[in-house]
């Protein structure tokens, strides 16, 4: 409950959740703390004239994903090299002929570890923005997997911050795939 000014519901916070900063007895912090009687918090919005970035796009989804909508995401006036890249179901693998793959994923970590790389690169790139959809559920040969859209005010970064993603979310999102084929499955990652 506010100490002074206008009630806020619950709603109206959540539209402009990643367009404020949050302080707490006039200090900016990060994280969910927990709160004590008498203490301040406060929603701080962009201040000097700046903006927020843009939402930052990492799903997981149970449908076709969107080169464009990545895209857009990611684009801006400042972006002078937008670079996408996009995943799909191959029909061979390790000698066998694959007839589809099965992805799964744990959505709500996944996300969040997507999220987080992101942010990651963004920070060790300056300038560079990325979005990404992963998908799950049952994909057939030539059906996309994953699109990753990153911009920068040059090629080179966004060249090198689509490649660091993929292979970063490979590494660390939960998200697990089984190759189907004629003579049987397989996880991928799972064996020796």
């Amino acid at each position: 409950q506010p100490r002074s000014g206008p009630a806020i519901s619950e709603l109206a916070v959540a539209a402009l959740r990643g367009r404020y900063r949050v302080a707490l007895n006039q200090e900016l912090i990060a994280g969910d703390p927990a709160l004590a009687e008498g203490d301040e918090l406060v929603l701080i919005p962009p201040v000097a004239g700046g903006s927020a970035p843009p939402p930052r796009r990492a799903v997981v989804l149970a449908e076709p994903l969107s080169l464009e909508r990545v895209t857009a995401a990611v684009s801006h006036a400042g972006a002078g090299g937008v670079v996408t890249f996009t995943g799909a179901v191959r029909g061979h693998a390790r000698g066998r002929v694959v007839t589809h793959l099965d992805y799964e994923a744990y959505v709500p970590m996944a996300e969040k570890v997507l999220a987080a790389t992101a942010a990651e690169i963004e920070g060790e790139l300056a300038g560079v923005r990325l979005a990404v959809e992963h998908r799950v559920g049952r994909l057939q040969v030539g059906e996309v997997a994953v699109v990753i859209a990153a911009s920068a005010a040059h090629r080179a970064e966004a060249f090198t911050a689509c490649q660091a993603m993929i292979d970063r979310l490979k590494d660390r999102a939960p998200i697990w795939k089984k190759e189907v084929a004629a003579d049987g499955s397989e996880w991928v990652g799972l064996g020796p």
